[in-house]
């Protein structure tokens, strides 16, 4: 009995992968259907995963170079600065030195101006009082002639200083 089962159970299962393979196409088709979206749907993902990745990367390298120009930027308009501090401090130093030198050039020249005074003061004073000493000795030649106590050469020569005296005080 045994034998007659298992051949029973051999050619039921004979039976079935053959009803199996002779399917109606009908009945293949929803499996291959799911099978065909199932790889679509791969398909897709995996170029939608391709297409996103690209996408970054795209973007990425926008990024980098947005950064990169910022950085050229910020470096050149921090060069234009410190180019125009330069010429600000060298503008500043040039000024300083031209007022520097202009204040030594008027103090020079006040000193020279001082001492041409001081020595045109000088010169009047010392003319000032030889005019007073001449008149002072005219005055005294003047009194001894009056009272009789100078010779008579003496007086000569006084007079001529006197007149002299006269003409220089006359002359200023």
């Amino acid at each position: 009995m045994a034998s007659h089962e298992q051949g029973y159970r051999a050619g039921e299962a004979r039976g079935q992968s053959e009803v199996r393979e002779n399917k109606p196409d009908e009945w293949k088709a929803p499996k291959e259907k799911t099978r065909e979206a199932k790889d679509k749907t791969n398909e897709t993902a995996e170029s939608a995963k391709q297409k996103t990745a690209e996408t970054a990367q795209q973007a990425k390298e926008k990024g980098r170079e947005a950064k990169d120009q910022s950085y050229e930027t910020t470096q050149s308009a921090k060069d234009k600065a410190a180019e125009k501090a330069q010429q600000a401090k060298e503008k500043a130093s040039e000024t300083t030195e031209g007022a520097k030198q202009k204040t030594q050039e008027t103090g020079q020249a006040a000193r020279e101006k001082a001492e041409a005074a001081k020595e045109k003061t000088g010169g009047m004073l010392q003319q000032t009082g030889e005019q007073v000493k001449h008149m002072a000795q005219g005055a005294a030649d003047a009194v001894k002639h009056t009272f009789g106590f100078d010779s008579t050469g003496e007086a000569e020569e006084h007079e001529e200083e006197d007149r002299n005296t006269h003409r220089r005080r006359d002359a200023y």
